[in-house]
């Protein structure tokens, strides 16, 4: 089947080598802006929406193929043909894929919070509340967070997802994501695909995770260096999933140094 790439939405900021971020599912680029604002002090920062996420455009087909062809189009086009990428999560995995078949393009690679495995898909029930949000018009910000409470309990969790809400006193409520496409994808979207033939890639490549998170394992490290063999692993103390968000000094920490080591 031919990918047809749809054109990003992205954010860009600073100067020198460019960096690519992708957030992960149900996220945007907004949950990297004090990231992105820190590394664009030494780098050209393009953080993107993924399809079907935030201002980008909406589509039918949701899966790493697709989303990393949607990548490598941002690449091409404005970042000159190669960029080291950063991705969390969703995002990692298509930060993985992108390097994988695509190698010429991603100058490193730091993924975080994941591993190019299958995962079950816990997130479906997330998907299943928001579609079942009864948005309307006049409603606040407030009232959608009690109405997710049953199903989500966790505020924070809330929080992140309501920021796909726009809340426009000119109109009724609405999601920002695909929820109909995500949803159905969320099977696809927890596993990862086999990688074609003998694929790997040989950059270099950082791994961050988070100490209060069960996503990278020591059982993933044999999978992770098969398939990226410079990969080095950095385990963020305290930190659970959102990593970057959680602990963004502790993160840059690491980050920085290894997007500043000479190709």
């Amino acid at each position: 089947m031919t990918i047809e790439p749809v054109a990003l939405a992205a954010t860009e900021q600073g100067d020198g080598p460019p960096v690519v971020i992708l957030h992960g599912l149900f996220g945007s680029v907004q949950n990297w802006r004090t990231v992105a604002g820190r590394l664009a002090a030494t780098h050209r920062v393009i953080a993107a929406d993924l399809r079907n996420h935030g201002a980008s455009p909406h589509a039918g087909r949701m899966d790493y193929p697709a989303m990393a062809a949607d990548v490598a189009a941002l690449i091409e086009t404005r970042a000159g043909g190669r960029a080291a990428v950063i991705g969390h999560s969703m995002g990692g995995k298509v930060a993985m894929w992108l390097a994988l078949t695509r190698p010429t393009l991603v100058e490193r690679l730091v993924v975080v919070d994941v591993a190019p495995v299958a995962y079950r898909p816990t997130l479906q029930a997330y998907a299943e509340a928001m579609r079942a949000l009864p948005l309307r018009p006049g409603m606040r910000r407030a009232e959608a967070d009690a109405a997710l409470a049953a199903a989500i309990a966790d505020p924070g969790e809330r929080a992140f997802l309501l920021q796909n809400v726009r809340f426009d006193a000119d109109g009724p409520p609405a999601w920002r994501l695909n929820l109909a496409v995500i949803g159905a994808a969320v099977p696809t979207i927890s596993a990862f695909p086999d990688p074609p033939g003998s694929a790997r890639y040989d950059g270099p490549v950082l791994i961050v995770a988070g100490e209060r998170s069960g996503y990278v394992r020591a059982g993933h490290h044999a999978t992770i260096l098969r398939l990226f063999p410079r990969a080095a692993f950095v385990v963020v103390p305290g930190a659970g999933h959102w990593v970057h968000a959680e602990a963004p000094e502790p993160f840059l920490r690491a980050v920085e140094p290894f997007l500043a080591i000479p190709e």
